[in-house]
């Protein structure tokens, strides 16, 4: 188990608020119809070629909404390998635009999308990437530098690309904090109950039931109106989806809970990836490394911006008890260990690397 780190800030209070249009799904699902109706008459797709090999566009997908860390990332990323590329343009589509985080992996594999941006999702493709889903295990971003360094490039890429993936670059998604609607939750306990919706990862699953919550998978793009109809009582995700995606419209709460880091990964399928010349594959390459400081910098800027934001929202912002959080995610890690043979030394050695 990580060592517990320091309680948060003091709650502040704010007003109530009215529910968000839910016409906004909608637009996103005519959206997202109009885009996989281009995929199958194939206008887009890896190596979409016009006349001339100046029209070879290669098409990255994410589900974040505009303004947030994923979209910041992705079009950042595309600016400068669109500056270095000759012959080849990086084009980008937000907003769940090109479909759910599982439906891109399958598109990456099949070769009807180049690059995508999973996060938790990884962990249900390949079971290791789940020591990223350890509750309170990686302390802050220099520490995330340190577990990069000292197995993620060696030990976890490497198991990604047996299962068809190619990791680019290692990115952030966030922090990871609790809304709900029905009560505030400053304790475990507290969630008993609650309907929390969580992205497609068993150990994120596994979590929130050793709190003794009833936690759901969803996608993302379906999360809004499922807080607005109150079909669930809560989500977790960083502040940057919490804020872009209005959760605040449309839950009470919000727990400064903390309670995982999950990092981003830039991917593509490993077998299209390979048919790319070499040294677009290099440029695609060394720029998601170049990019990763960009991320890690406007990741943190955000962290402080969005939560003074949201302090001005109606939403309540509490402190949550974190020792108590620790201690009760010990059936988790307990479970890890037992599933994943590699899992005891990989905590063991984040754990060490968070000492130093």
């Amino acid at each position: 188990m990580p060592a517990r780190p320091s309680s948060m800030g003091k709650a502040t209070k704010s007003r109530r608020r009215g529910l968000h249009d839910s016409s906004r799904g909608r637009e996103t699902m005519a959206m997202r119809s109009h885009l996989l109706g281009l995929l199958a008459a194939g206008v887009l797709g890896l190596g979409s070629v016009g006349t001339s090999q100046a029209d070879v566009r290669l098409t990255l997908g994410h589900t974040g909404d505009s303004g947030s860390l994923y979209a910041l990332s992705a079009e950042e990323f595309a600016r400068v390998a669109n500056e270095r590329l000759d012959g080849y343009t990086v084009t980008v589509y937000g907003s769940s635009q090109m479909g759910s985080d599982t439906e891109m992996l399958q598109r990456l594999l099949v070769g009807t999308l180049d690059m995508a941006m999973p996060s938790t999702v990884m962990s249900s493709e390949v079971p290791e990437f789940a020591v990223f889903e350890m509750p309170y295990l990686v302390r802050d971003r220099e520490h995330m530098k340190r577990i990069e360094e000292a197995f993620f490039w060696d030990d976890l890429a490497p198991l990604a690309e047996q299962k068809g993936f190619k990791v680019l670059g290692l990115w952030e998604n966030g922090f990871r904090h609790l809304t709900t609607s029905r009560r505030a939750v400053t304790e475990p306990e507290h969630l008993s109950g609650l309907r929390i919706r969580t992205p497609g990862s068993p150990w994120r699953l596994a979590m929130f039931e050793a709190y003794g919550s009833n936690p759901s998978p969803m996608e993302f793009s379906e999360v809004f109106l499922a807080l607005q109809t109150r079909v669930m009582d809560g989500q977790e995700n960083p502040f940057a989806q919490i804020y872009t995606s209005r959760f605040y419209e449309v839950q009470d709460h919000l727990s400064l809970t903390r309670h995982v880091y999950t990092p981003l990964y830039l991917t593509a399928g490993v077998r299209n990836f390979a048919t790319l010349p070499a040294e677009v594959q290099e440029t695609l390459q060394q720029t998601a490394r170049d990019v990763q400081s960009f991320v890690y910098e406007t990741a943190a800027r955000l962290e402080d911006e969005l939560l003074e934001l949201l302090r001005e929202t109606d939403i309540e912002i509490h402190s949550v008890n974190t020792d108590a959080f620790i201690d009760a995610s010990a059936p988790v890690y307990e479970q890890f260990a037992r599933e994943v043979p590699t899992a005891a030394q990989m905590v063991e050695t984040a754990i060490e690397l968070g000492r130093e």
